[in-house]
């Protein structure tokens, strides 16, 4: 069902808290627990959502966690730069850090799982069938996922537009992640969030667009957009 690539460090093929607000600056109430479960989202219409999901993928590795990556737009055929960078965790070279300062500790790097579900669809694409059933295939595969606890974090890649477009059902997909069993941070990116899951969501970020070299007529570039 989906491009499997396998590595050292990466393979690749409860009720979540209601969001709680705390005055800025202020004190979270004595006695609550610093470890969640979380439910992320990133959307918006800016630049910056994957690659900043893929941020969290590389903190939960270095937590020792199983990360899966879930990619509902990007094929098998798109060589992605974060996916090249998983399967190269393991060549990182250490860097001595100044004198006096601690260099990071690694005890016990986690593992990366990788699932490419989607076909590559553009803006423009006029068939959207088989992206709809690759979406929807995907979709039971991260339910079955949940449902065993498999991961300690999954990150949902555009996800949103599996939503958006009627691919899944949106309500299905909210009362999956509220049921989830065990302790799962779910991470969700993409353009056009839904209320459904911002009212989930204990994270909501919406990045938005000021400046943009595309504006400019500049194409995308290697080591930026992918």
């Amino acid at each position: 069902m989906s491009d499997s690539d396998t590595h050292p460090g990466v393979a690749g093929a409860g009720v979540a808290p209601h969001a709680a607000t705390f005055p800025l600056g202020g004190d979270v109430p004595a006695g609550r627990n610093r470890e969640q479960p979380l439910v992320l989202v990133h959307t918006g219409h800016g630049k910056g959502k994957s690659s900043s999901a893929f941020g969290v993928m590389l903190r939960g590795w270095a937590a020792g966690w199983r990360v899966g990556v879930y990619q509902f737009v990007k094929s098998a055929k798109w060589k992605v730069g974060e996916h090249a960078a998983a399967l190269g965790l393991d060549t990182l070279e250490a860097v001595t850090p100044p004198e006096g300062v601690s260099a990071p500790k690694l005890d016990h790097p986690g593992t990366i799982e990788w699932h490419k579900m989607g076909d590559g669809w553009t803006w423009t694409s006029r068939d959207l069938e088989e992206s709809a059933d690759l979406a929807r295939e995907g979709w039971q595969e991260v339910k079955r996922r949940l449902a065993d606890a498999t991961y300690r974090l999954v990150i949902l890649d555009e996800f949103t537009y599996p939503m958006k477009f009627g691919w899944v059902d949106t309500d299905e997909v909210v009362a999956t992640l509220a049921q989830r069993p065990g302790f799962q941070h779910v991470l969700i990116t993409g353009r056009d969030a839904p209320d459904q899951l911002r009212q989930l969501a204990d994270l909501v970020s919406e990045v938005s667009v000021v400046t943009h070299p595309y504006d400019a007529g500049q194409k995308g570039q290697k080591g930026i957009e992918w």
